[in-house]
């Protein structure tokens, strides 16, 4: 005799969504958003967004300022382009919120003026505003994965410069052995910040060979476009082979440092989130 002893998670298969539900779901999003914009008059895309519980104030994706920058043909990842209303409001930003929908929540932080401090092991500690940073650098777009421990990923086309033309400009000592990245903590206008069980600011970082390495990159825009305050505007770290919580957003302070930071989820969960 079999006895089978339930373990709280299993559910019964009865109640599991059907396979051709599960391999239908575009089909399902077009019927969806079809019917949708038929009876609201809304556009498809917002229709889409609503029957599956998003905001209908979705963003206007036309209203941020372009930024054409060439490709650099070395990093296209052979894959579509993860739809630009999905990038830009399916977002983890703990300083606005735990949900994805932070879009919302991001439209009161303003990015102008913005400067960045240059600090720790380097020949001259300044700080630079971030328009005349982008006079010193080549922009160029790229397209790379950009993966979460969640499980979820999406593939972005990035425009930005390499974090080793930052390196230059910072002129490091051969002191540093590591680059800390500190964001911004505004209270006014970034809801998230009042959880005081998280260790803000945001704190990542990265050693002095892993931002050499040409993958490194500093994003100031996508889709050709600015960066949108949702997805760490005006300049965020973007590592394609590491996971999303090491891309640290909104950047304020970069520290050229002897001794390894402690980041801001290792801080959380070193067993889990490590350097």
């Amino acid at each position: 005799m079999i006895i089978h002893r339930r373990r709280g998670w299993e559910i019964a298969e009865r109640e599991a969504t059907p396979e051709a539900v599960v391999l239908g779901r575009r089909a399902l999003l077009g019927a969806g958003a079809g019917f949708g914009a038929m009876i609201a008059g809304a556009s498809p895309a917002a229709a889409q967004w609503n029957i599956f519980g998003r905001r209908p104030n979705m963003p206007d994706l036309a209203a941020r300022k372009p930024l054409p920058a060439p490709m650099n043909a070395a990093y296209v990842p052979g894959r579509a382009l993860t739809p630009e209303l999905e990038a830009t409001t399916y977002n983890n930003y703990y300083e606005f919120g735990e949900s994805k929908s932070i879009y919302d929540a991001a439209k009161g932080f303003s990015v102008e003026p913005w400067t960045i401090e240059i600090a720790g092991q380097v020949a001259k500690p300044r700080k630079i505003g971030f328009e005349d940073l982008l006079k010193q650098v080549t922009l160029q777009e790229r397209v790379t994965r950009h993966r979460c421990v969640e499980r979820w990923a999406m593939t972005v086309p990035w425009v930005g410069f390499p974090l080793a033309d930052l390196v230059k400009i910072a002129e490091p000592t051969s002191a540093a052995k590591f680059i800390i990245f500190t964001t911004a903590a505004d209270k006014k206008t970034m809801p998230g910040l009042n959880r005081s069980y998280y260790p803000w600011p945001y704190v990542e970082g990265v050693t002095m060979e892993e931002a050499a390495n040409d993958l490194s990159f500093i994003s100031v825009g996508m889709y050709g476009k600015v960066l949108p305050t949702q997805n760490g505007a005006p300049l965020r770290l973007t590592l394609p082979w590491k996971y999303g919580f090491k891309h640290a957003k909104a950047i304020v302070k970069i520290e050229f440092s002897a001794k390894r930071p402690v980041s801001f989820w290792e801080a959380l969960n070193p067993g889990e989130y490590g350097f």
